[in-house]
């Protein structure tokens, strides 16, 4: 299949904004047709719906695919919908509430059959590929992620976040997670959690994490924090058994191997994004990948609380 995919983009926010309408845009297999969103707020020169009921009723014929950027909460409804409109669908990070709700999608995609693809756009960093192969095979001394930033910067009043079922600071955090997941070069687990929820709060503003692997010989932690002042602190530090350091920092983008830095080639986490979605497409293929997920479910289960002080946002919508 090499005909143009006419895709509609269901939530218009930030990250759809700011990604996946340039690299649309930039990508000659793809065609933006349509938004939908539940404020009037669209992408310039095509319709825009204040639903995916609406989207669908509207252009059931006119689309091929949907990328769905909404938050996870409502994101298995409609996902559900546009597989049984025979659409290729494209879910922003993380994939679902839950689980249960990413797996069920999947064998409705398969049943169908669509393309279903979970992407974790941080796994896109050109760094991500090349430290992964620079880690395969290796066991593994220690390993350190350090995930720091500001809630308020990049979630300026959003209240879902702070739900149950909203992640808190796993919202970034699972992006550490998925880089880890990765790159990791064998099992990774769980043994124990830190969360640290504000009084006034349902998700965790902080987490601590320790992990275990039976390729790995020393600690492997992790510290996500959202009360980060400045700029972001988004790093990656594996130590492997026979000496080298790999670092990955600026969330991926970044790559040093003993201090060198590394420069690999790609076109960047989104263009690559949709390049694959295409291949996927093309090939008739689903690549449905939990394993952030599940580490994020492992350290609610595996999670100690401790509370902290209330947290309030002055931005508050």
């Amino acid at each position: 299949m090499s005909e143009r995919i006419r895709i509609a983009i269901i939530g218009f926010g930030k990250i759809a904004q700011d990604q996946h309408v340039p690299s649309i845009a930039g990508n000659p297999r793809f065609e933006l047709v349509a938004t939908a969103n539940r404020t009037g707020e669209g992408a310039d020169g095509v319709p825009h719906f204040t639903s995916d009921e609406a989207l669908l009723a509207a252009m059931a014929d006119k689309l091929d695919a949907v990328a769905i950027c909404t938050p996870p909460s409502v994101r298995f409804d409609i996902a559900s919908r546009c597989i049984a409109a025979g659409l290729q669908t494209l879910l922003e990070k993380p994939p679902g509430d839950t689980l249960s709700e990413v797996e069920e999608l999947a064998r409705l995609a398969a049943e169908k059959p669509v393309t279903l693809f979970t992407t974790w756009h941080a796994q896109y960093n050109p760094g991500v590929t090349a430290a992964a192969g620079l880690l395969a095979g290796k066991r593994i001394a220690a390993m350190k992620i350090y995930w720091h930033e500001d809630v308020r910067k990049w979630h300026p009043g959003q209240q879902w976040i702070w739900e149950a079922g909203g992640f808190g600071v796993f919202d970034p955090g699972i992006n550490a997670l998925s880089i880890a997941t990765r790159i990791f070069p064998g099992a990774l687990f769980v043994r124990e959690a830190i969360l640290s929820f504000p009084e006034n709060r349902q998700a965790p503003i902080a987490a601590r994490l320790a992990f275990h692997s039976p390729v790995a010989e020393g600690p492997l932690d992790a510290d996500f924090d959202w009360r980060h002042e400045g700029g972001e602190a988004w790093t990656i530090e594996v130590r492997t058994a026979d000496g080298d350091i790999i670092l990955l920092s600026e969330g991926g983008a970044k790559l040093s191997r003993n201090g060198e830095s590394v420069a690999p080639a790609g076109p960047g986490e989104y263009p690559a994004i949709y390049q694959v979605f295409a291949e996927l497409v093309d090939g008739h293929q689903s690549h449905v990948d939990v394993a952030p997920l599940r580490l994020t479910a492992d350290a609610f289960l595996a999670g100690k609380r401790e509370l902290v002080e209330p947290f309030e946002d002055p931005a508050r919508g």
